[in-house]
């Protein structure tokens, strides 16, 4: 398994730019949840998470995960 440079736009991580892991074809996962890179750790690990689903392709290697969703402390968990 490869990796891709995704940039997320929308949401608490808007143009965020992270290196995900990716299939055989080079895609990116079809959603990623991700925590807000700015916030600290909460006590226990917890905090809200951020949903973003696979837009397209933006270049070669490189693709966007547009923004879905928040959700409050310990929902994907």
């Amino acid at each position: 398994m490869g990796e891709v440079t995704v940039r997320f736009v929308g949401g608490p991580a808007h143009d965020l730019v992270r290196v995900l892991p990716a299939d055989p074809a080079g895609v990116p996962p079809a959603r990623w949840v991700l925590r807000h890179p700015d916030a600290p750790p909460a006590p226990g690990g917890g905090g809200p998470d951020h949903l973003y689903q696979r837009d397209q392709q933006a270049g070669d290697d490189h693709w966007t995960m547009s923004f879905v969703h928040t959700y409050p402390t310990g929902m994907s968990q």
